[in-house]
């Protein structure tokens, strides 16, 4: 019972739209219609502003570690609740029920899932993400390569072998979530910051 009300607090925290909430209530605007039409945190700043892109960075990461996190304290022996609850945020924020089933791309959400689970395959891919935008100033190529960096960071790492496969089926549904962008890449026209 404890384990199912989990996954559903996982997934109602991951479905929170911070960037349209903010950006409506903050700049008047819904930031679904402008820019690249998605709701995380490069489009917000896009359309917003650099503040205000990373205070839904920093919410949407939020999001899935607190939920992970409460997971940790309320069952501590069970990896798979942990896991299972990391994943439910994640797709939570992908395909929300509040904004019919149409989400971000869960970057920041899986990076606080393993910030919690996998803490050195989150800065990792952190850091690698960091400095391929600095370098590139392209927020796909980062992500891409973050995730990556993180699989293989959580397969070394990882106190729990759930925890590796986590991060692994997270970077899978990103790939899933960033086809256009692939897609945009291997056309050179994928868009710069």
């Amino acid at each position: 019972m404890h384990a199912v009300a989990l996954l559903l607090f996982g997934y109602l925290a991951g479905s929170v739209p911070f960037g349209v909430l903010l950006t409506r209530w903050l700049r008047g605007v819904d930031v679904r219609q402008s820019g690249s039409g998605n709701i995380g945190a490069t489009n917000v700043t896009r359309v917003a502003g650099k503040k205000l892109g990373a205070v839904v960075l920093l919410l949407d990461a939020l999001k899935g570690a607190l939920a992970v996190a409460l997971a940790l304290w309320l069952m501590p022996e069970a990896p798979r609740v942990h896991a299972g609850v990391g994943l439910a945020a994640f797709l939570g924020h992908v395909y929300p029920v509040w904004l019919k089933l149409q989400g971000g791309k869960g970057v920041a959400t899986a990076l606080g899932v393993l910030a919690v689970l996998v803490p050195l395959a989150a800065i990792s891919g952190a850091l690698v993400y960091a400095g391929l935008v600095a370098a590139w100033r392209v927020s796909s190529v980062g992500s891409l390569a973050g995730g990556m960096t993180a699989v293989a960071v959580a397969s070394l790492t990882a106190l729990a072998p759930e925890y590796a496969w986590l991060s692994a089926l997270l970077f899978a549904l990103i790939l899933w979530t960033h086809r256009s962008n692939i897609l945009r890449l291997l056309r050179h026209t994928e868009r710069r910051f």
